[in-house]
């Protein structure tokens, strides 16, 4: 198991991400923009009522030093953008396990699903109020 800090910005995650990198020695391995999303996952409400512009940033991911930073651009939390715990695990059985204990008394805010990315991925605020995310990737391709 790892846990990925993954930040919330308000339509600058491009450049505080190239920023993070350049400042930690390491690289933007991967950015996706919401308009790069395959259609559908994204329809009705959103994320969570939050219904970003084609040009904001869906995922980002530096690596530096073994470490591992992610972003996105929104949903704000209560006016400004959140920091989530991302909780990245290897199998869809450990995903099912991590997500359940941590909801427990929480709320969900996105079930536990099959994505484009993730065979697994979910979102949830702990009990303790908390924001939360569960990965189960699958392999990436390699593409930016």
């Amino acid at each position: 198991m790892k846990l990925i800090p993954f930040l919330g910005f308000n339509g600058n995650t491009h450049e505080a991400m190239a920023f993070y990198a350049t400042a930690l020695g390491g690289k933007v391995v991967s950015e996706m923009k919401y308009g790069d999303m395959p259609p559908g996952d994204m329809d009705g409400e959103g994320c969570g009522g939050f219904n970003p512009t084609p040009d904001q940033v869906a995922h980002c991911q530096v690596e530096a030093g073994g470490a591992i930073l992610m972003a996105a651009d929104g949903p704000p939390a209560e006016g400004q953008c959140a920091t989530t715990i991302n909780v990245d695990v290897d199998s869809v059985e450990e995903a099912e396990r991590v997500f359940a204990a941590l909801a427990e008394g929480g709320q969900v805010q996105m079930p536990l699903a099959e994505t484009f990315w993730a065979r697994r991925w979910g979102m949830l605020v702990d009990r303790y109020g908390k924001p939360w995310m569960v990965n189960c990737m699958k392999p990436m391709d390699g593409g930016q």
